[in-house]
């Protein structure tokens, strides 16, 4: 969670916001007008590490957005433990047997926050999805590209309750912060990550930046 927090401390100042407009009242005037489509990446920071993703977002009103994505990232157990081994130089997950990546594609509903309080350069929002997800497990034992090749595919339902921000008054382009909650259940005794210990649900914070375009 502190490597969350403070990933998001240090890439907001490069977003591209006007911080003396952020947080100020709105003034009296008429709200701007975005486009109703918006396609981009999401560049994805948890405690597994890092990912990448996409989404598609249709707005329907000045308040409510239908929004499709989907994401690549790998997930790990909470009770790994890593040591380093000074004879080889590399570090070792011990009892670690597969490694475990998340692939979730959820549909999902966003809905502005504050619309005719907080100036337009800052849209908070809250959001909400659903979906299957697909878990890509590989042999913890295996170098990490070759052991694609011996790789094994379970479905789980999953979804998403999320707090986020789109900044910048720029008609073209998108730039926000999202931070999301994921739990993903299996149907059966899911994953074994670590040997002898199966993770039936995953999921927990993830830290997503908006990259993409309006139009």
């Amino acid at each position: 969670m502190k490597k969350l927090l403070f990933t998001a401390i240090i890439i907001i100042p490069f977003l591209n916001v006007n911080a003396q407009e952020i947080g100020e009242l709105a003034p009296d005037k008429k709200p701007e007008v975005f486009p109703n489509n918006a396609l981009g990446l999401d560049i994805i920071f948890s405690e597994g590490g890092f990912g990448f993703g996409g989404f598609y977002r249709r707005q329907f009103s000045q308040v409510v957005t239908a929004f499709a994505d989907f994401s690549f990232s790998e997930a790990k157990n909470e009770r790994e433990f890593e040591y380093y081994d000074y004879y080889t130089n590399q570090t070792y997950t011990v009892g670690k047997k597969n490694r475990v990546f998340l692939i979730p594609v959820n549909f999902g509903i966003q809905y502005r926050l504050f619309e005719n309080v907080i100036s337009d350069n800052l849209r908070p929002y809250i959001n909400a999805g659903v979906g299957p997800s697909l878990v890509l497990t590989t042999p913890y034992e295996k170098e990490f590209f070759n052991a694609f090749g011996a790789s094994r595919l379970k479905v789980a339902s999953g979804g998403y309750i999320g707090l986020g921000a789109n900044f910048g008054l720029d008609k073209s382009s998108l730039a926000g912060i999202n931070v999301r909650y994921y739990v993903i259940q299996f149907f059966d005794k899911g994953v074994e990550s670590l040997s002898g210990k199966f993770q039936k649900t995953l999921g927990g914070l993830f830290l997503t930046i908006n990259i993409g375009m309006m139009y």
